[in-house]
C-alpha cells in the first residue's frame, strides 16, 4: 500500500498566476490595493482620529520655545516619548502614551532610540534645580550619564519676538491657540519664567497647569529657561487614573 499524498492539480488560473510572472505582480498589486480601500477609506468618514482627553493642551510661549530648542538641540535622537503599553515600560517609566499628549506636537517626539530614559513622564519628576544642574553638567546629578553638557544655555538669552507668528501658523495646522493667548505671547513668557505673582495667575488662566519659574525678580530670560520650562510639562497634564486600563497592559 503506497503512503503517498496526492494532490489536486492546479486549477487553470492558479497555474496561470503561478507561471507568469506578470500576472504575480498584477495579482500582488490587486489584493494590496484592496486591503490599502479597506483600511483607509474608512477613515475619511472619521471626524477625528484621535480620542480628546481632558488636560491636554497648546504649550504655553515658553514651554513652545523650549519644544524649539529640545528640538533643535536633537534631544530626541537619545530620548523617546512614547512609552509602550508593556508591562516592563509601565513600571520604569509610567503610565503608557496616550495619543492625543502629542496632537499638538509638530513634529511629535516619539522617537526611535534610547541612550537616555523615555521623557515622556519627566514633569514634575525632578527639581528646576536639578534640571539645571543636569543640563549645566550631568554627571553631578548622575554619574554614569553619558550626555553631553549644555551650560551655554543658561547663558543665552532667548529670543521669543517669533513665538507669536509661529503660534499663527500653529493655529493653521489645528493647535487651538486664541488671538487672546497669541496677543499675550510675550508677557506669558517672562512671567512664566519669573516667580513673582505679577503676570502668573493670568498664565495659568490662559494655560491650566503651567508651572511657573522659581527665580523672584527674573529680568531676563534664557534658552536654559524654557527648556526646563519644557521638561517640567511633560506628562503632567493628563491624569491618568481616569485611562489606566490594566487589561492593556501585559
Amino acid at each position: 500500500m503506497s503512503n503517498a499524498t496526492h494532490h489536486a492539480p492546479p486549477s487553470g488560473l492558479q497555474k496561470l498566476i503561478e507561471t507568469n510572472s506578470m500576472m504575480l505582480v498584477l495579482g500582488i498589486l490587486l489584493m494590496v490595493s484592496v486591503g490599502g480601500l479597506v483600511e483607509i477609506v474608512p477613515l475619511f468618514y472619521l471626524k477625528n482620529t484621535i480620542e480628546k482627553v481632558d488636560g491636554v493642551r497648546p504649550y504655553t510661549p515658553l514651554e513652545l520655545a523650549g519644544f524649539n530648542i529640545y528640538v533643535r538641540e536633537g534631544c530626541y535622537t537619545c530620548h523617546s516619548q512614547m512609552i509602550r503599553p508593556l508591562r516592563d515600560e509601565v513600571e520604569r517609566y509610567g503610565h503608557y502614551s496616550l495619543a492625543a499628549e502629542s496632537m499638538y506636537d509638530h513634529p511629535f517626539q516619539w522617537g526611535s532610540k534610547r541612550n537616555g530614559p523615555d521623557l515622556a513622564r519627566v514633569g514634575g519628576k525632578y527639581s528646576n534645580d536639578w534640571q539645571r544642574d543636569h543640563l549645566r553638567d550631568p554627571r553631578s546629578v548622575v554619574p554614569s550619564s553619558i550626555m553631553p553638557g549644555y551650560p551655554f544655555l543658561s547663558k543665552t538669552l532667548l529670543n521669543g519676538e517669533h513665538l507669536a507668528e509661529q503660534m499663527r501658523v500653529l493655529r493653521i495646522v489645528g493647535v487651538p491657540y486664541s488671538d487672546d493667548q497669541i496677543d499675550n505671547a510675550v508677557a506669558d513668557l517672562a512671567a512664566q519664567a519669573s516667580s513673582d505673582d505679577a503676570g502668573g495667575p493670568d498664565v495659568q488662566k490662559r494655560y491650566p497647569n503651567a508651572v511657573l519659574g522659581d527665580v523672584a525678580g527674573k529680568t531676563s530670560v534664557t534658552e536654559e529657561d524654557a527648556l526646563i520650562a519644557y521638561l517640567q510639562h511633560l506628562g503632567v497634564s493628563v491624569d491618568f487614573k481616569l485611562y489606566d486600563d490594566k487589561a492593556n497592559i501585559r
